[in-house]
């Protein structure tokens, strides 16, 4: 082989990407969610979570419950953008967006932007609570329970 190609293949693997230890990191829960708006409505459900990468985490979550007396179901995609992921302690904060849809009485599709803090994001279980809009007003709160990649220092 030409000690070119072979310096090229080096300086290849070298420079290509390496997995970020928080690949890999899923989470499971359950979470409440009220929305204050005209008509107010309350969902009950479970969420579920990837880490994308050490800062980012794409959520999805998916409840059932009442709007205006009437069943409905609700389901909702965010990108989570978390400021402290490996704290063991704590809370720390977070943002994140997305879209939501609601079917029942009303059938409706909504953006959702919301603030949060959640317990020990770096840690096996922990709480959160978010507030923020998609809908109405949006309260949301819960527990999540992690699963982390082997190499992860939790």
């Amino acid at each position: 082989m030409d000690s070119r190609w072979g310096s090229l293949i080096v300086a290849a693997a070298l420079a290509a990407p390496r997995p970020v230890a928080a690949q890999g990191v899923v989470e499971l829960g359950a979470q409440a969610t009220a929305l204050a708006a005209d008509p107010g409505s309350m969902f009950g459900g479970a969420y579920g979570a990837l880490r994308t990468s050490l800062r980012t985490r794409v959520s999805v979550a998916a409840g059932v419950g009442a709007v205006e007396g009437s069943a409905a179901v609700r389901g909702e995609l965010l990108l989570h953008f978390l400021l402290n992921p490996t704290r063991r302690t704590g809370v720390a904060p977070y943002a994140a967006g997305g879209v939501a849809v609601v079917g029942g009485p009303l059938d409706e599709g909504y953006l959702v932007l919301t603030l949060g803090l959640e317990s020990r994001p770096g840690a096996r279980l922990g709480w959160f609570v978010e507030a923020g809009i998609g809908g109405g007003a949006r309260l949301a709160a819960g527990v999540r329970r992690r699963w982390f990649p082997a190499g992860w220092s939790n």
